[in-house]
């Protein structure tokens, strides 16, 4: 005999309707944070047109642009790097020729030992701690990787002496992996030209990501880096040189009138 039905199941769809709010609410929640995520990023003046212009000039001017940094193979590129910190490229390379003739590998490097690798960067600034710690990372390259340069952010910042930058400029150049390194450059010109602005590199970092159009970003960083060496350089920019003069946004720029656009003769390292 079956029992009779109970009239319970009458409720059920308030019940449930009670219930179909919950998602909802998820929702709302999520779109809130959302919104006060981009509520705290600053605006920036340019258009999403204007942006891919930008870069688009970039690239006209400078198709295959390069690093300026002297290196052999990625081990020597994860030391250049190093090395740079607060030193020029062209102090650096003066350094390391020698050095990157007799120390190839991270097994070599200490071979070489600190005393002998601080006579040949003793031209750098911070060469005492620079030495040291390219012994360190050769060190931790041989016990933990192998002898070899891993290719992640992650596993690359574990080195003594690289940082974030550092890091990035090797995946880009050494493994062709997209990143944008911000040094001191492409930190002024993230806040300069109120293109992707920050407190600090990171921020400027996650500016730059968030805007550079993705066809773009394997040379951004190296476009960014020589147009704030060579053009709109740190204590007068030079706008009456600049190719986005008619876009920049800059306070201090001096021209509206933009440079030509042609192809600069190829990089002399």
């Amino acid at each position: 005999m079956k029992n009779p039905k109970s009239p319970e199941p009458a409720k059920t769809p308030h019940a449930s309707s009670g219930t179909s709010k919950a998602p909802a609410a998820s929702t709302a929640t999520r779109a809130s944070a959302k919104a006060k995520r981009a509520a705290r990023r600053p605006r920036i003046p340019y258009s999403k047109d204007e942006i891919r212009e930008i870069f688009r000039r970039f690239s006209i001017q400078r198709p295959e642009p390069r690093g300026e940094l002297e290196h052999v193979n990625p081990f020597t590129l994860v030391v250049a790097v190093a090395l740079s910190a607060q030193a020029t490229d062209a102090g650096v390379n003066k350094a390391t020729r020698a050095l990157f003739q007799v120390a190839d590998t991270p097994e070599k490097m200490l071979d070489l030992g600190e005393e002998r690798v601080r006579d040949y960067i003793k031209t750098i600034g911070l060469y005492r701690n620079k030495a040291k710690n390219v012994i360190a990372l050769s060190r931790k390259l041989v016990d933990d990787f192998g002898g070899e340069v891993p290719r992640t952010r992650e596993e690359l910042v574990t080195l003594p002496g690289v940082g974030r930058k550092t890091a990035n400029v090797v995946m880009s150049i050494a493994f062709g992996i997209p990143t944008l390194a911000v040094d001191t450059h492409v930190f002024r010109i993230g806040n300069r030209l109120r293109i992707a602005p920050g407190k600090t590199p990171d921020e400027v970092e996650a500016s730059f990501m968030r805007i550079i159009p993705e066809d773009y970003l394997f040379h951004a960083h190296h476009w960014l880096i020589l147009h704030g060496r060579y053009c709109c350089k740190a204590r007068k920019p030079e706008c009456e040189r600049c190719v986005i003069a008619d876009i920049c946004k800059s306070k201090e720029k001096t021209t509206d009138v933009a440079a030509p656009l042609v192809e600069l003769p190829e990089q002399v390292i």
